[in-house]
């Protein structure tokens, strides 16, 4: 599989495992909490399609998907994220195609997850550089990605053909490694809030 394993990552508030077919009716329950299939400035899955979605990720070499699990008593699934693109001989990767229900929205499980795919990125992995593209007018997106501490690389212009036949323009942005010590600080700072 290269560089980057798909492997558990636990924090104190969710764990990232790695995504499997059993997955799919949590993940089909999760996103019925919001309905975010319905956000047209994403690409979310709806449930008849969660399969595939699934099949999908677990088929693509350069992808490592994981779901997100609250660590509560229930331990419920509560959404999915991943890495993709991932560039093995330049040492990056993408973050994204992360959902999750509405209930932890505005929580610390986005945090905590995004804080667990970076340290695993840069602090076990040694990588150069994280990604993060959304739809240019995702701006819910864009600025989560902003107060992690990335900066934006640019705009890719009709960059994607949705699966409605308009063209996406792409916001792009990165944390590079000489980035990532700043980054980290203020990931744990704002995580030492929800404790």
């Amino acid at each position: 599989m290269g560089w980057l394993k798909t492997t558990p990552l636990r924090g104190t508030h969710v764990t990232l495992e790695p995504l499997q077919r059993d997955h799919v009716a949590a993940l089909c329950d999760a996103v019925r909490d919001g309905e975010a299939w319905r956000l047209w400035v994403a690409d979310v899955p709806s449930p008849p399609r969660m399969t595939g979605y699934v099949e999908t990720a677990l088929a693509a070499s350069d992808q490592r998907a994981f779901v997100v699990r609250e660590n509560v008593s229930n331990g419920a699934i509560v959404g999915t994220t991943r890495f993709y693109g991932v560039d093995t001989v330049n040492r990056r990767a993408l973050i994204g195609f992360t959902w999750y229900a509405a209930r932890v929205r505005q929580t610390a499980v986005n945090s905590e997850a995004k804080y667990l795919l970076l340290s695993y990125l840069f602090d076990d992995n040694d990588a150069i550089a994280a990604e993060f593209r959304t739809h240019s007018l995702n701006m819910a997106s864009r600025h989560a990605i902003e107060r992690l501490g990335a900066k934006q690389d640019g705009l890719l212009r009709s960059h994607r053909i949705r699966a409605d036949g308009t063209l996406r323009d792409t916001a792009v942005y990165s944390i590079i490694a000489a980035e990532w010590p700043a980054v980290r600080a203020n990931l744990q700072a704002g995580l030492a809030a929800y404790d």
